[in-house]
């Protein structure tokens, strides 16, 4: 069931609120900037996102294809949520990072279903043989 999230960077200037189904499903890649941010995601579309304060805190980091902002606050380097556009996911995306929910509980967080994603050889459709450090 879709439910209403806050969230928030370290420091507190990024806020933002995301309507998603943890159930639906998270995230975690083994990708390089994945692995060492120890990213866990929950991809949404954009109308489910809404900052509500800080875009001016953020700074934007991209590498390879430009196909993803890797957004994180300036102040205490936290990366709440990026965003992007890939066309093999659905287009235009907002990805959450989970750990960044404030008001989410240890239970919805141990129920939430992880689909783990290769993107160190760019075969995101498929799990890495190995996915017990992610």
């Amino acid at each position: 069931m879709k439910k209403t999230y806050n969230g928030s960077c370290h420091c507190g200037k990024v806020r933002f609120q995301v309507l998603l189904d943890l159930a639906e499903g998270t995230g975690r890649c083994n990708c390089s900037i994945c692995t060492k941010a120890r990213t866990w995601g929950a991809i949404v579309k954009p109308d489910a996102f809404t900052l509500l304060s800080g875009e001016e805190d953020l700074s934007l980091y991209q590498f390879a294809s430009h196909s993803a902002e890797h957004l994180f606050c300036r102040h205490c380097g936290i990366r709440s949520f990026g965003r992007g556009n890939v066309p093999q996911i659905g287009g235009a995306y907002v990805s959450v990072n989970v750990a960044c929910l404030d008001d989410v509980t240890p239970q919805e967080l141990s129920n939430a279903p992880i689909q783990y994603m290769d993107g160190r050889t760019d075969n995101w459709f498929v799990p890495p043989a190995e996915t017990r450090y992610l």
